[in-house]
C-alpha cells in the first residue's frame, strides 16, 4: 500500500472496449503515467496505436493520449477494466484468457447485477471487483470520446477481493480524474445503480421519449416501476427510497435520455435482458410481484427493441 502523500505508483492496465467509458478512463489512466493496454477488434486497435485516445471534456479538459492496443490480452496487467455493454460481454471476454490475466484484478463497468457471478465463473473469483461509474461519456468514433456530465464517480467494490488491493485501484483511479471511493457492501453498490437503471431505462425506451416526457406523460408507470424495483432490491437485501428515487428524476435535466434507449435510436443491441430480465428474474426468486415491469419488458422484446 502506497503511504500517504507518497506518490501512486504506475499500474499497467488493460481496458476490454475502449467505448465511451472505456475510453475516457484509458485516457485519464494514461495521462496521470499509467501503461494503458487497450482490447478491441483489429480496426478499432489499430487505430489507437497509431492516433491514440481524444477526449473532449469540460470537466478534465482536450487532450490525447497515446495508448497501446491489441486485440487480446498479452501481457501480465495489474487491472482488467471491462466496459463493453453487456450484451458484448460474452464475446469480448474471449480477448482476455484466463491464463493471461495472472494475478489482475477485474473489475467490471457494467449494467445490471448478474455479470459478477459469470466473471467469477471465468475467473479468480477473489480478483472480480464490481464498479459502478456515474458518468456521461460517448464515443463519437473510434479514439474519440465526449464527456459531457460535469461529474466522473466510481463507486469500486468486491466481495472477495483483500482491501488493500481496492484502496489502492482507488487511489489510482481518483488521482487520475474520477473519484472513487470503496464500498463495502456489493449487493447494496449494485442495486443501487440498478434500481435507479432499470425504471429510467424501460420508460424512455418503451415510449422513445426524454425523461422530461416521460415522468410527465407516463408518471403513474414511472411510479410503479421504482416502487417494483425498489421491492425487488430490498428483498436481495439492498433497500431502496422509492420516493427519493423518483425525486432524482425530478431534479434530472428533461432532455436526458438513458444508454438504452440512445442504443435503440442507434438501431444497436439493447442491455434488455441485462437490466429488465435480471430484474424480472431476480423478482421471480424471490416471489415479488413486478407486473408493470413485466408489461414492458415483453413489450419491447415484441417490438424487437
Amino acid at each position: 500500500m502506497p503511504t500517504p502523500n507518497a506518490p501512486t505508483p504506475h499500474l499497467t492496465v488493460a481496458v476490454l472496449g475502449p467505448g465511451g467509458v472505456g475510453g475516457l478512463l484509458a485516457a485519464l489512466l494514461r495521462r496521470a503515467g499509467h501503461r494503458v493496454v487497450c482490447l478491441a477488434g483489429e480496426e478499432t486497435a489499430r487505430t489507437l496505436r497509431t492516433t491514440g485516445i481524444h477526449v473532449h471534456s469540460p470537466q478534465f479538459g482536450d487532450f490525447t493520449a497515446p495508448v497501446d492496443a491489441d486485440t487480446a490480452l498479452r501481457e501480465p496487467v495489474d487491472a482488467c477494466l471491462i466496459t463493453v455493454k453487456a450484451t458484448a460481454l460474452d464475446a469480448a471476454l474471449t480477448r482476455i484468457p484466463p491464463a493471461a490475466l495472472g494475478d489482475a484484478l477485474v473489475i467490471p463497468f457494467l449494467n445490471g447485477v448478474e455479470h459478477p457471478a459469470l466473471l467469477r465463473a471465468r475467473y479468480t473469483p477473489d480478483h472480480v471487483a464490481p464498479a459502478v461509474i456515474r458518468v456521461e461519456s460517448t464515443r463519437t468514433a473510434p479514439g474519440h470520446v465526449a464527456h459531457t456530465s460535469p461529474f466522473a464517480e466510481i463507486d469500486l467494490t468486491g466481495a472477495e477481493v483483500p482491501r488493500p488491493r481496492l484502496e489502492a485501484l482507488a487511489e489510482a483511479l481518483t488521482a487520475a480524474g474520477p473519484a472513487t471511493r470503496v464500498l463495502e457492501d456489493e449487493t447494496t453498490a449494485l442495486w443501487a445503480k440498478m434500481a435507479f437503471l432499470a425504471p429510467l431505462a424501460l420508460l424512455t425506451t418503451r415510449y422513445r421519449l426524454p425523461l422530461g416526457e416521460a415522468r410527465t406523460r407516463h408518471r403513474e408507470e414511472l411510479a410503479s416501476l421504482v416502487a417494483e424495483t425498489a421491492a425487488v432490491s430490498r428483498a436481495c437485501g439492498a433497500p431502496v427510497d422509492p420516493a427519493q428515487a423518483l425525486a432524482r428524476y425530478d431534479a434530472f435535466p428533461p432532455a436526458t435520455k438513458s444508454s438504452m434507449q440512445r442504443d435503440a435510436e442507434a438501431g444497436r443491441p439493447l442491455e434488455l435482458d441485462a437490466i429488465g430480465g435480471a430484474l424480472l428474474r431476480a423478482a421471480d426468486r424471490h416471489g415479488v410481484p413486478a407486473p408493470v415491469t413485466a408489461r414492458i419488458v415483453s413489450e419491447l422484446r415484441e417490438a424487437g427493441r
